[in-house]
């Protein structure tokens, strides 16, 4: 059993399975599977968690990786070529594997601590400030531009990579007014259109503009690059040049950056919710630790009402 672990690799030998593929084996040994079959389908449903969160730019942990609120998301924006019955199996197995592996936090039902750098927390505005600064300062224009539109579609539509990688300049467009908002209609299991936060406008709508020619369907981010896979963010994140005191761009954190925002401006709940493309609350509830709060006089008249 453990020789039979130790050899796994997934199909296609995914480009990010280098990285991840030592913590799904010893994770697996560890939850020390009965049969051959139950190894097998433990170590499938960790495999395509782990490659997501990897895509996800998240460290190669299970303790990241096992968490309740990412592998619900996993579940809902992961796997989206999967039928709903295989996404069931999923979850359960991810669950079961957490239970065993995590021990008894699992069974009180407390979700597990993320590690420091915590892939949900939003950026502060000097971090936005600082890594808008860092993508300008990148080495190569293609850097620079994919660097800007990434920051454009995370902070200022909500998009995860998995929404990212399949867009096309043209999914980006205005209201029937001249220059009236920019929109992203997104593709995939969860389309709809979003409108852009205000301050991303312009970066978002010069990042569409330079590819929009007659007939020309590019792709929004990284154009030239026509293999897409899961890692196709995360693959062209580890070519950009660090800077020191300067956070890593994660698409997580760009977007709970976006959602903290709309419920720190009053945008309604339900207006919110279908903009990120979520079915119920739960999808949500990871940002809610990092939403400002209300004094105390002011809570009591929203409580008390007209």
């Amino acid at each position: 059993m453990t020789q039979r672990i130790n050899s796994y690799r997934p199909a296609g030998s995914p480009a990010g399975w280098s990285r991840v593929g030592d913590e799904v084996r010893r994770v697996v040994l560890q939850a020390a599977p009965l049969t051959t079959l139950k190894a097998r389908e433990l170590l499938g449903a960790l495999a395509h968690l782990a490659l997501f969160c990897d895509g996800e730019g998240l460290p190669a942990s299970a303790e990241v990786w096992l968490s309740r609120e990412l592998i619900e998301r996993f579940i809902a924006v992961g796997c989206p070529q999967v039928k709903e019955s295989t996404r069931g199996n999923y979850r359960s197995r991810l669950l079961r594997l957490r239970e065993l592996v995590i021990g008894s936090e699992c069974r009180t039902g407390k979700p597990a601590e993320l590690s420091a750098s915590n892939p949900n927390r939003p950026y502060s505005q000097k971090e936005l400030a600082d890594l808008w600064g860092w993508a300008g300062g990148q080495p190569t224009d293609e850097l620079r531009w994919g660097c800007k539109t990434l920051m454009a579609l995370g902070a200022g539509v909500g998009l995860d990579s998995p929404e990212v990688i399949p867009l096309r300049a043209h999914d980006v467009h205005h209201s029937a007014q001249m220059r009236g908002p920019a929109a992203v209609k997104t593709r995939g299991p969860r389309e709809r259109e979003i409108l852009c936060r205000r301050p991303w406008e312009s970066v978002l709508s010069a990042a569409a503009e330079r590819l929009e020619t007659p007939g020309n369907a590019s792709y929004l981010f990284r154009p030239n690059c026509h293999s897409r896979g899961t890692n196709t963010v995360t693959n062209f994140l580890t070519r950009t040049k660090p800077s020191q005191g300067v956070p890593r761009l994660v698409m997580g954190r760009l977007r709970s950056t976006w959602l903290v925002d709309l419920f720190d401006s009053g945008v309604p709940i339900t207006v919110i919710v279908a903009a990120a493309g979520v079915d119920t609350l739960h999808g949500l509830s990871r940002i809610l630790p990092f939403l400002r709060g209300i004094p105390a006089d002011e809570a009591a008249a929203f409580l008390r009402g007209a």
